[in-house]
């Protein structure tokens, strides 16, 4: 059923709603990683001597240049990392307009919902991308410790973290926070497993712009599903 949901969110990914928010996380991801990564590189410069004295080399000049230049390909090694908290707060600062959206379309007949205040969606904003970098933070040397099993710790991790949040802030516009909680931990694993499908193409490059938008409109059609009543 899963798989269902995520083609009806691939299948309005036209809406332009859903352009919208893709052209402002786009932006808003490409201009904080732009600068992360001259704020890290300014600090390599701050921090490496003019001058350095090497055994059998005497004194050489090109240290702080070479830590400068190995700086650059760290952080863009560490943004394949980053990319995820970074697309996926700046698109929970949007999540109402794709939840909407998608109700306007495929679920017509609810009747409409008051929004979540601007200071929440912030807080709960920065709250998620704080924990969400604070884990992969922690899990990078994780990530070297089992080898080629890497990726799919990955996926997990995140997996999990991304349909614990996105599954409880699209409930919550219609259930408030307490019946959201109380939904997704009925559904625990369906939520994880939702976040893992999300988490993959997350890693890929270019693809994982987009991957955001897609999860809060799977993690829509997802919690209707799972609200709905039991037939019979």
């Amino acid at each position: 059923m899963i798989f269902a949901d995520f083609l009806k969110a691939l299948g309005q990914l036209g809406d332009p709603r859903f352009r919208r928010v893709l052209w402002l996380g786009l932006g808003l991801t490409l201009a904080l990683l732009v600068a992360m990564m001259a704020l890290f590189v300014g600090v390599i410069d701050w921090l490496a001597p003019d001058e350095t004295l090497l055994p059998l080399f005497g004194t050489v000049t090109w240290v702080g240049d070479f830590l400068s230049f190995t700086a650059i390909f760290l952080m863009l090694f560490l943004s394949v990392f980053l990319m995820v908290p970074v697309a996926s707060a700046f698109t929970g600062l949007f999540l109402e307009d794709i939840a909407e959206a998608v109700e306007d379309r495929h679920y017509p007949d609810l009747p409409e919902v008051a929004r979540i205040g601007i200071y929440d969606t912030i807080r709960d904003s920065i709250n998620f991308f704080g924990v969400l970098v604070a884990v992969n933070t922690v899990a990078i040397a994780a990530y070297f410790l089992v080898g080629p099993l890497a990726p799919l710790l990955f996926w997990a991790l995140n997996g999990y973290l991304l349909g614990r949040e996105y599954f409880q802030m699209v409930a919550m516009r219609r259930l408030g926070r307490d019946g959201a909680t109380r939904l997704r931990r009925k559904h625990w694993l369906r939520v994880w497993f939702a976040g893992v499908l999300m988490a993959v193409p997350l890693s890929v490059p270019l693809v994982n712009l987009i991957i955001p938008i897609l999860g809060v409109a799977t993690f829509t059609h997802q919690f209707h599903r799972l609200a709905r009543p039991p037939s019979g």
